[in-house]
């Protein structure tokens, strides 16, 4: 089973084989905060296990960076595990978390801190992305940024149905400025990265969303916007990127030019 790695002061990060993904633990006085849960009850238990063997305290909050299935299906088994303990995540991201995980119960619109008494995790929305609720876990004084699936490692980023393509970049802009030259950032799947990685992830973004800006200002039908263009990813990771990109245009932008 995969280990821990402490990647900075008392963050310690375990990244899963099950879709590469990875759950942190923060610590500090008060206890753990554990940030994403995974996708399944196995998985969670594991790390329940993980975590006890690493000797730092008691886990007394949860956060969730989105909502999607492989970072929340453990909630309800952290919850049995620690006595009901609460669940943080955007009022967005907990309005589309299946039931079942169970769904966040502290919920916020842009931000939120949990004190561990040493050290403060900012809680923060930076606007759409991945998903309409995205939140990145900012931990100042170790100059780490969790930042959930807004940044992928190990894979282009998944646009996925519910993503905001035209959106992300300028998300990922406010993400920089959280972030110095030396800033660890953790993302939602793969091994931990750095500024540049961030920065040009997000070049990658934005060629995306002015690709599919342009081509429907200049009247390219949708069905005929991945051939009409050279785009930074592959045709699969595009699939749900065009249409959804096309229809969060004004009406006007997707529109036949009248000359």
């Amino acid at each position: 089973m995969p280990a821990f790695i402490e990647v900075a002061d008392r963050v310690w990060v375990r990244r899963v084989p099950s879709y590469d993904v990875n759950l942190t633990v923060v610590g500090g006085e008060r206890g753990l905060v554990v940030v994403d849960t995974l996708s399944t009850a196995a998985e969670a238990r594991a790390a329940i296990a993980a975590i006890g063997d690493l000797g730092a305290g008691k886990v007394i909050a949860v956060v969730n960076t989105h909502d999607h299935f492989d970072h929340v299906l453990g909630n309800a088994t952290f919850r049995e595990q620690y006595d009901d303990l609460p669940v943080h995540a955007t009022e967005e991201a907990a309005a589309h978390t299946d039931p079942a995980a169970p769904p966040a119960d502290r919920t916020f619109a842009s931000a939120a801190t949990i004190d561990l008494g040493d050290r403060l995790l900012e809680l923060v929305h930076l606007g759409r992305g991945h998903t309409s609720g995205d939140l990145v876990v900012r931990v100042a004084e170790a100059d780490v940024l969790l930042v959930g699936d807004l940044i992928e490692q190990a894979a282009p980023p998944s646009i996925g149905s519910d993503s905001y393509p035209l959106e992300w970049p300028d998300t990922l802009d406010l993400v920089l400025g959280l972030t110095t030259s030396a800033t660890a950032v953790v993302p939602g799947h793969g091994g931990v990265v750095d500024r540049r990685f961030v920065e040009q992830q997000c070049d990658e973004l934005r060629a995306v969303a002015e690709t599919i800006r342009d081509l429907a200002t200049r009247g390219v039908p949708q069905e005929e916007a991945l051939a009409a263009a050279e785009w930074p990813y592959p045709a699969d990771v595009l699939h749900h990127a065009i249409p959804r990109g096309y229809a969060q245009l004004p009406p006007a932008r997707r529109q036949l030019p009248l000359a």
